[in-house]
C-alpha cells in the first residue's frame, strides 16, 4: 500500500491551565519518517499524533488516510474512537462528584444503585465506587463483554448493571487484576443517578466544555461526520476491509463509558495540558476536578503483572491499575497511560508527569504494531535516548516470530451428529443474554442472537450433539463449539457454548450462558 500523509504542526494554547516553559522544546524523533513507515509495515491506513511538553504543543499532526475509498487524508481534526482511553473520562466524572461532596470514592455502590448485585451477597454489600474503577472485582477478565460487542449492542446500560448478578467470579474479591468494561458502564450509571442527568451529558458539560474539547460521549452532530476515520482490518487474502459496526456514524454507543468516546487529536491537547498542569496544582480555576482527585486516580489500586518484555524494553519493575489509568515505572520514571483497542481503532495516551510530557496516538487500523512503534519511539526519545532503535523493524520482527509459532491445536470431531438437523432447530433463551434462534435452511443450521444482531453464524457438524460455530463475520469472534443437551427421551433441551479449542479454559465469554429450549 502507498501511504499518503499530511503533516501539520500547529501551535496551540489550551483553555485551561497552560504554563509554558521558556526553554526551547527538545527535538522530536523524526515522525515524518517514522509514522509512514509504521503505517506501511503494519497495514494501518492513518494516524494522528499530539505531543505536549512543558505546556507547549510540540507536535499536532495527521498522517495517512482516514478513508481509503475516497483517499481523504487524516489531519489533526479527524475524529477517531478512543476505545478504552475513554475510561479516564468516566473516572474523571466520578472525581467531579467527589470534589462536590456528593459521594466518596469509598462509598458503597448499593448506596446509589440498589439494583447492583453480584453473585456473592457480601461482595455486593462491600463493593465500593473505587472497586468499580480499579479492575479487582473477582470476575473474569472481560466478563459481560458479550453484552457490549459486537456493536450495535442490544442491551441498555440498566440491563448491563442488572445482569452482573449472573456473572460467576473466578477469584476472590480484591485479590487479582482482571480487566472489566461492564463495571465502567456501571460507574456511568452511578454518575447519572447522582448527577441527575445522563452520563454523556454530564461529561460534555463538566469536562469537554471547560476544556474546549469538541469530543462526544453521546450522539455526534452531522457536521462531525465530514471528517471521521473509517475503521479497517487487513488480511493478505482480502486486503483492507472496513468494519462498519465500529464506524463513527452519529449514534451514541451504550458502551461509551468503557470505550466509545469520539475525539480528535487536537481536542486531546487541552486534556493533556490540563492533566499535566493539575499534577503540579497549577490548573485554572475552572478546571474540571482538583489536584487531590487527580492524584487519587493516578495512585496504584491493583497490582499488575510485569512481563519479561516490559522489563527488557522499559526497565519496568512495578505496574498497577489506578482509577481509569494504568501506571508503571519506566526507566526510573513514573508513566501514567492507557491503551484503547477496538476492531479498526487503536489509541494510546501517555503522560510522564515529572517531565511534564504527554502524548496521544490514534489510528484506524487493527494491527497494534503501528501504535507500539510510535509510542515506543516517543518514550525512548525522552526517557532513554541511548536505547533508541528502529522500532518499526523491532515490532515487525516480533510479529513475524509470533506468526511462526505453531497454531494452537484444535479439537478433532467425526463431522457427524447423532440427530437429524431439524431436531436441533428452535428458539432458545439464556436468562441474561436473551434469545438465540437455531434455524434450518438448505445449507444446514444457522445461529442468530436476538439481542446482538451481528452475532450470527453457521453450524458445522462436529461430533455427537456438538457443532462448530463459524461466525458470518470472523472478525467478530473466533470459532466456537456449541454443545446441545438432551433429556432421557432424547429430546434437545438446551445448549452451551465454548471456544473451539482443545483446552478452552473456564474464563471464556460464554461461561455463564445456559440456553434453554423454549
Amino acid at each position: 500500500m502507498t501511504i499518503r500523509y499530511l503533516l501539520c504542526v500547529l501551535g496551540f494554547a489550551g483553555s485551561v491551565g497552560v504554563w509554558a516553559n521558556t526553554n526551547p522544546p527538545a527535538a522530536l524523533p523524526d515522525l515524518a519518517q517514522l509514522v509512514p513507515a509504521a503505517l506501511q509495515q503494519f497495514d494501518t491506513p492513518g494516524m494522528a499524533i499530539a505531543v505536549v511538553k512543558d505546556g507547549q504543543v510540540l507536535h499536532l499532526a495527521g498522517f495517512g488516510e482516514r478513508d481509503l475509498a475516497t483517499g481523504a487524508l487524516v489531519d489533526s481534526d479527524t475524529y477517531f474512537r478512543l476505545a478504552s482511553v475513554s475510561k479516564a473520562f468516566t473516572a474523571a466524572s466520578v472525581a467531579i462528584l467527589v470534589d462536590e461532596g456528593k459521594l466518596s470514592w469509598d462509598d458503597k455502590v448499593v448506596q446509589y444503585l440498589p439494583q447492583f448485585r453480584l453473585q456473592d451477597p457480601w461482595v455486593t454489600a462491600e463493593f465500593t465506587i473505587r472497586d468499580l474503577l480499579s479492575q479487582r472485582s473477582g470476575l473474569a477478565g472481560a466478563a459481560g463483554d458479550s453484552m457490549i460487542w459486537p456493536e450495535p449492542s442490544g442491551f441498555s446500560r440498566e440491563e448491563v448493571v442488572h445482569n452482573l448478578r449472573y456473572l460467576t467470579p473466578v477469584s476472590s474479591f480484591r485479590t487479582q487484576y482482571a480487566y472489566s468494561n461492564v463495571l465502567y458502564i456501571t460507574a456511568a450509571e452511578l454518575v447519572a443517578k447522582v448527577a441527575g442527568e445522563p452520563w454523556q451529558d454530564f461529561v460534555a458539560k463538566r469536562i469537554f466544555a471547560p476544556l474546549n474539547m469538541q469530543c462526544f460521549a453521546g450522539e455526534q452532530p452531522a457536521n462531525l461526520l465530514e471528517n471521521v476515520a473509517q475503521p479497517y482490518r487487513f488480511s493478505a487474502e482480502e486486503g483492507f476491509v472496513t468494519i462498519p459496526r465500529n464506524a463513527i456514524d452519529g449514534k451514541m454507543l451504550m458502551s461509551a463509558a468503557a470505550g466509545g468516546i469520539v475525539c480528535r487529536a487536537s481536542d486531546l491537547v487541552p486534556w493533556l495540558q490540563f492533566l499535566l498542569a493539575q499534577y503540579q496544582g497549577k490548573a485554572a480555576a475552572n478546571a474540571p476536578f482538583s489536584q487531590t482527585q487527580l492524584l487519587q486516580m493516578w495512585a496504584p489500586q491493583t497490582l499488575m503483572a510485569v512481563g519479561s518484555n516490559d522489563r527488557e524494553l522499559d526497565q519496568v519493575n512495578f505496574a498497577a491499575y489506578g482509577l481509569g489509568w494504568r501506571m508503571a515505572d519506566m526507566h526510573g520514571v513514573k508513566v501514567v497511560h492507557h491503551t484503547g483497542t477496538l476492531s479498526g481503532f487503536q489509541a494510546h495516551l501517555v503522560l510522564v508527569p515529572e517531565q511534564q510530557l504527554g502524548f496521544v496516538v490514534l489510528n484506524n487500523g487493527s494491527n497494534s504494531g503501528a501504535r507500539q512503534a510510535v509510542v515506543q519511539s516517543l518514550l525512548k526519545h525522552y526517557l532513554a535516548p541511548d536505547q533508541q532503535q528502529d522500532w518499526v523493524a523491532f515490532y515487525a520482527a516480533q510479529q513475524q516470530r509470533a506468526a511462526g509459532r505453531p497454531a494452537a491445536a484444535q479439537p478433532v470431531g467425526t463431522g457427524e451428529v447423532l440427530l437429524a438437523l431439524q431436531e436441533y432447530a428452535g428458539n432458545y433463551n439464556d436468562n441474561w443474554f436473551g434469545g438465540m434462534l437455531i434455524a434450518q435452511d438448505e445449507q444446514g443450521l444457522s445461529l442468530q442472537s436476538a439481542r446482538m444482531i451481528n452475532l450470527q453464524g453457521r453450524l458445522e457438524p462436529f461430533a455427537d450433539h456438538s457443532f462448530i460455530v463459524r461466525w458470518t463475520d470472523p472478525n467478530v469472534a473466533g470459532p466456537a463449539l456449541i454443545h446441545f443437551q438432551l433429556n432421557n427421551r432424547r429430546q434437545v433441551t438446551g445448549f452451551t457454548l465454548e471456544p473451539y479449542a482443545v483446552e478452552p479454559g473456564e474464563r471464556h465469554s460464554y461461561r455463564d450462558m445456559r440456553f434453554r429450549r423454549q
